[in-house]
C-alpha cells in the first residue's frame, strides 16, 4: 500500500511538473520575447475585427491602418525613449500641435519647406527647455513635461491670436505625405517612418548613445559614477523626443487636412499606452522600440474595433487607462520573477 502511495504520489509530482515549465516558459515568452505574444494579441484582434465586420480587412484597410498607426508610433517613440531612462514625456501633444500649426500659418508666406524649419526649431526649443529641467535643474520628468505642455499649449495659444488674419494652409507635400496612399496598400507616410524606425532601433542597440539610454535608466547614479554625463543624454534625449513629436504632428495635419493648437492632445495617452503594450519599463532601464510599433498597431486596431461596435470615445479612453495600468503591472510581475 504504501509503495503504491508512493508512486501515485510520483506520477502526481510528474504530473505538476509540465505546469511548471509551463508556466515558467511563458513568463520567460513575455519577457525576453514580448513582441511573440504582441503579434499573436494583434492576429487576435484582426480576427475579432473581421468577424464583428465580415469583409472589413482588406488592402485598403491596412493602408489606412498603417496611415493612422504611424503618427502614434512616432509619438510612442518619444515616450519609448523618455521611459528608458526612467522618464515620460507628457508634452509631446503640445509641442506635436504647435509644430503643426507654426507650421500650416507659415506656409502660405515663407513657403513650405521654410515653415517646415520654422516648426521644427520651434520644436527644439521646447525639446532644450524640458532637457535642462530634467538633466540640470533635476525636476521630475512628469512634473517637466507637464509643465511644459501647458507653457507650449499658452504660446501657441498666443502665437493663433498674433497670426489670426494669416489663416492655415497645409502645403501639398504635407498632405500628399499624411494622407496619401500609394500602390493601393502603402501608406505614403512610410516613407518617413521606415527610416525613423530604423534609426532608433539601431540606434537602441548600436550606439553609445542609446546604452546610455539604458544605463541611465537602469541606475543613474553608477552611470555617472562610469563617466556618462547624464544631464548631457537627458537634453539630448528630450530634444530628440521633441523632434520626433513635431514630426508627428506634421504627419497628423497632413492626415487630417487641418493644423489646431489641440490637434494631437487626444494623442498623448495612446503614446504612452503603445510604448507600455509594447514592453517598455515605466522605471527605465528595459524595453525596446519594435514592440511599441506593434503596440501601436495594437491600439489602432483596437480603436477601428470599437467604431465599429459603435462604442463612444469615452469607452476608448477608459479601456486605454485600464491596458496601461494592466500591462504594466503585468510587465512588472513578469520581470521580478526568477
Amino acid at each position: 500500500m504504501s509503495g503504491a502511495g508512493a508512486g501515485a504520489a510520483g506520477a502526481a509530482g510528474n504530473a505538476r511538473v509540465p505546469r511548471g515549465l509551463a508556466s515558467g516558459g511563458l513568463r520567460r515568452i513575455i519577457r525576453d520575447r514580448p513582441l511573440i505574444p504582441l503579434i499573436v494579441l494583434l492576429t487576435l484582434l484582426v480576427v475579432m475585427l473581421e468577424v464583428a465586420n465580415p469583409g472589413i480587412v482588406n488592402g485598403n484597410w491596412l493602408a489606412t491602418t498603417l496611415r493612422s498607426a504611424i503618427p502614434l508610433a512616432i509619438l510612442a517613440a518619444c515616450q519609448t525613449l523618455a521611459m528608458l531612462t526612467g522618464g515620460i514625456d507628457l508634452s509631446v501633444g503640445a509641442v506635436a500641435s504647435s509644430a503643426a500649426f507654426i507650421m500650416a500659418t507659415q506656409s502660405a508666406s515663407q513657403g513650405p519647406a521654410v515653415a517646415i524649419i520654422i516648426a521644427l526649431i520651434a520644436a527644439t526649443a521646447a525639446g532644450i527647455a524640458n532637457g535642462i529641467g530634467i538633466g540640470v535643474f533635476k525636476v521630475h520628468p512628469l512634473i517637466m513635461t507637464l509643465g511644459m505642455s501647458l507653457v507650449v499649449l499658452g504660446l501657441t495659444s498666443v502665437y493663433q491670436l498674433a497670426m489670426v488674419q494669416s489663416g492655415t494652409r497645409i502645403p501639398e507635400a504635407i498632405l500628399w505625405l499624411g494622407s496619401g496612399i500609394s500602390f493601393g496598400f502603402v501608406p505614403n507616410s512610410i516613407l518617413v517612418f521606415v527610416p525613423v524606425a530604423l534609426m532608433i532601433v539601431v540606434g537602441l542597440r548600436r550606439t553609445g548613445f542609446g546604452r546610455l539610454l539604458f544605463a541611465v535608466g537602469d541606475n543613474p547614479i553608477a552611470a555617472r559614477l562610469a563617466g556618462a554625463r547624464v544631464w548631457q543624454v537627458h537634453v539630448a534625449l528630450y530634444i530628440l523626443s521633441a523632434v520626433l513629436a513635431a514630426v508627428a504632428g506634421l504627419l497628423l495635419a497632413g492626415l487630417n487636412n487641418t493644423a489646431t493648437v489641440s490637434l494631437v492632445e487626444q494623442q498623448v495617452l495612446p503614446s504612452v499606452a503603445a510604448a507600455v503594450i509594447g514592453g517598455t519599463s515605466i522605471m527605465g532601464g528595459r524595453g525596446g522600440y519594435s514592440g511599441t510599433i506593434v503596440g501601436a498597431l495594437i491600439l489602432t486596431v483596437v480603436t477601428t474595433l470599437l467604431t465599429v461596435l459603435e462604442m463612444p470615445e469615452a469607452v476608448r479612453q477608459i479601456l486605454f487607462g485600464v491596458i496601461i495600468v494592466a500591462v504594466a503591472a503585468a510587465y512588472t510581475r513578469v520581470s521580478g520573477e526568477t
